[in-house]
C-alpha cells in the first residue's frame, strides 16, 4: 500500500491556539481538510499555510452541522476519513498502525482512544476519552437529532456516526491537549452539560427507534442522569475502579469536575422541567 488512503477533516472556529500543533504532526497525509466556522483570528490563515484545503461552513441551526456538511458537500479524496480537533495530536506510532491495519481490515470504522491533558499534564488512567471518528466514507454519517430548537452547538460534539457495518478498535492513543487552558475548559462544559440536558428531555418523549442507536454505555447514561446518584458513580468508577487515583491530585481533580459536570445536567434538567423552558 502506497502512502495512507486516509483523508483528514478537522472541524474548526477560532482554534489559532491549537491548529498549528495538530497540522504540523499530519506530514504523512496527503489530504487535510479544515471546515470553517467564520473565525475571527489566524485559523484560516495558518490552515493554509499549512497546505490545508479549508472550507467554510455556516449553520442555519438546522441539520446538517459540520461534520456531516463536510461528508455531503467535500469530495475526500481517499477512501477513509479520519476527523480530528485542533486540540487532538497525531503521533508516529498511530500512522504506523494505521498503515497496518487499514490493509486488510473488513471493519468500517475504527474507535481512537486519547490520552486527556489535564492542567497541562497528561492523564494516564481514569475513564479515557474515546470516540467513532475513523470510518470509510460513504459507511454512514453522524447521528441526527431533532434539536432545532434548542442548541447552540454547530457541530456534533456528542453524536457518534451511524455505520452500515463493523467496527474495531485501534491500539495506539492519540493526545487531547488542548492549550486553551481551564477557563476554557469550563465555559465548553457548561455549554455541554445543556445539551446534555436537553437531550436527556427529548428522548424520555421519543420513541424506541431514537434509542435504538445508542451504545449500550449511552443508553444507560440517558436513563439515569436525572438520578443524583449518577455523578458519584461515575466519580467512583473513574477514580477507583479505572484507577484515576493513580494520576496523583491532577486525577483527583478531574474526576471532581466530571462529577461537577454531571450533577449540573441533573439540576438543568429538573430547571427544565419546572420552568417548560430549554435548558
Amino acid at each position: 500500500m502506497m502512502g495512507l488512503p486516509v483523508s483528514v477533516c478537522i472541524p474548526v472556529k477560532n482554534e489559532e491556539v491549537n491548529l498549528a500543533a495538530c497540522l504540523a504532526a499530519l506530514a504523512e497525509f496527503d489530504e487535510v481538510v479544515v471546515v470553517d466556522s467564520g473565525s475571527k483570528d489566524a485559523t484560516v490563515r495558518l490552515a493554509r499555510e499549512a497546505g490545508a484545503t479549508v472550507l467554510q461552513f455556516e449553520w442555519n441551526g438546522k441539520f446538517p452541522k459540520k461534520r456531516n456538511w463536510a461528508l455531503q458537500n467535500h469530495r475526500f479524496k481517499h477512501p477513509w476519513i479520519l476527523f480530528l480537533d485542533a486540540d487532538e495530536r497525531m503521533n508516529p506510532s498511530f500512522v504506523a498502525e494505521l498503515k497496518d491495519t487499514l490493509r486488510n481490515t473488513t471493519h468500517v470504522g475504527f474507535w481512537i482512544t486519547f490520552n486527556n491533558w489535564f492542567m497541562g499534564v497528561p492523564l494516564r488512567h481514569g475513564d479515557v476519552f474515546h470516540k467513532l471518528s475513523l470510518f470509510k466514507v460513504g459507511a454512514g454519517e453522524y447521528e441526527r437529532f431533532e434539536e432545532d430548537s434548542w442548541c447552540h452547538l454547530d457541530m456534533e460534539v456528542h453524536e457518534h456516526p451511524v455505520l452500515d457495518g463493523t467496527t474495531g478498535e485501534m491500539k495506539v492513543r492519540l493526545e487531547h491537549q488542548d492549550y486553551r487552558g481551564l477557563k476554557h475548559y469550563l465555559s465548553r462544559h457548561n455549554e455541554y452539560s445543556s445539551w446534555e440536558a436537553n437531550r436527556y428531555l427529548w428522548l424520555q418523549s421519543a420513541g424506541e427507534d431514537e434509542w435504538k442507536n445508542l451504545t449500550g454505555r449511552q443508553r444507560f447514561k440517558y436513563q439515569c442522569l436525572g438520578r443524583w446518584w449518577l455523578a458519584w458513580l461515575y466519580w467512583g468508577i473513574s477514580l477507583w475502579a479505572m484507577r484515576g487515583f493513580l494520576d496523583g491530585r491532577l486525577g483527583f481533580r478531574f474526576a471532581e469536575l466530571k462529577r461537577r459536570y454531571f450533577q449540573e445536567i441533573r439540576l438543568k434538567i429538573m430547571e427544565a422541567k419546572r420552568t417548560g423552558k430549554p435548558a
